[in-house]
């Protein structure tokens, strides 16, 4: 692709998720993602309407004496947090039966989180990977940095073809020790991962986003077919009017996101679940409205 094009296309992008990010999550994505703590700002007397139980006893224990009044403690959000988006570059995710390639849909969404980061000042960084690591781009602020990332997931052509979230996620861990929001963009065709997943969601909050086409859900009843893998290059013939093998490969296609569903919920996980086949904002708007219910209980 030409760079007039690349440029035209992320150019594309910019106003596409920058137009939902000020629609749709402007202050979605700022209630759910809290700072990493509080700083202490001031002292003050007390003000009606002020939290009884921000009164420091100390203090108005030992000023109370000479003005007669009672005096809380002010303290700010510390806001500013770093974000990581984790995105796999496999062969497999250059798959599209409809109009986005799971990649392409992996980098949209990545877009509105990194848009809506940069809007609350936040940090992005990025961790492209395959079988391995890829490339890492440290995280930073600003327009320009976030479009640079938008780039690289659309057209960064990486050497390796398998899918390894385990090396991504251990890089994470050895790289970035400050805890962060890290969103693992991925169709999860891996070997099990399980202990790198349990490490990372203890260190950072990890939210898993499993990209799925339809067409692999379900074989077609068109007759002997030959299927490759993306990743590895094995072909194998399949009769595919055969209604027992196509029910076999429909049922390890559900035993499988059964698995991995069941293994993220396990580890208390979120995620967010998207397919190539229909508009992502619903399940955005979900992933955010639940956090915004379990933090509201807490």
């Amino acid at each position: 692709m030409e760079s007039r094009d690349i440029l035209k296309k992320i150019r594309h992008l910019e106003l596409r998720t920058r137009g939902l990010v000020s629609a749709a999550f402007a202050g979605q994505y700022r209630s759910v993602f809290k700072g990493r703590g509080m700083n202490f700002e001031e002292v003050r007397e007390y003000q009606p309407g002020d939290e009884v139980r921000a009164i420091d006893w100390n203090v108005t224990a030992r000023l109370g004496e000479v003005h007669g009044n009672a005096y809380v403690k002010k303290f700010t959000e510390e806001r500013e947090l770093t974000v990581m988006l984790l995105v796999d570059v496999s062969a497999s995710g250059k798959f599209g039966s409809v109009l986005l390639s799971k990649r392409e849909l992996a980098a949209e969404v990545a877009s509105v989180l990194a848009f809506s980061a940069i809007r609350n000042n936040d940090k992005v960084g990025l961790i492209l990977f395959s079988d391995h690591v890829e490339l890492f781009i440290p995280p930073k602020k600003g327009r320009i940095h976030t479009l640079r990332l938008i780039r690289e997931i659309l057209f960064f052509e990486p050497k390796g073809r398998g899918t390894n979230p385990g090396a991504a996620l251990n890089y994470l861990n050895r790289l970035v020790t400050r805890r962060s929001v890290v969103f693992l963009l991925s169709d999860f065709q891996a070997p099990d991962f399980s202990r790198e997943l349990s490490v990372t969601s203890r260190r950072h909050d990890l939210i898993a986003i499993p990209v799925v086409d339809p067409r692999e859900e379900e074989l077609p009843d068109v007759g002997i077919i030959t299927l490759e893998d993306a990743e590895t290059g094995e072909q194998i013939e399949v009769n595919t009017s055969n209604r027992a093998m196509r029910d076999a490969y429909v049922h390890l296609v559900e035993r499988r996101r059964a698995d991995l569903l069941r293994s993220l919920r396990n580890k208390r996980i979120d995620t967010i679940s998207l397919r190539t086949d229909e508009d992502y904002l619903p399940a955005l708007r979900s992933f955010f409205r639940t956090r915004e219910r379990r933090l509201a209980l807490q």
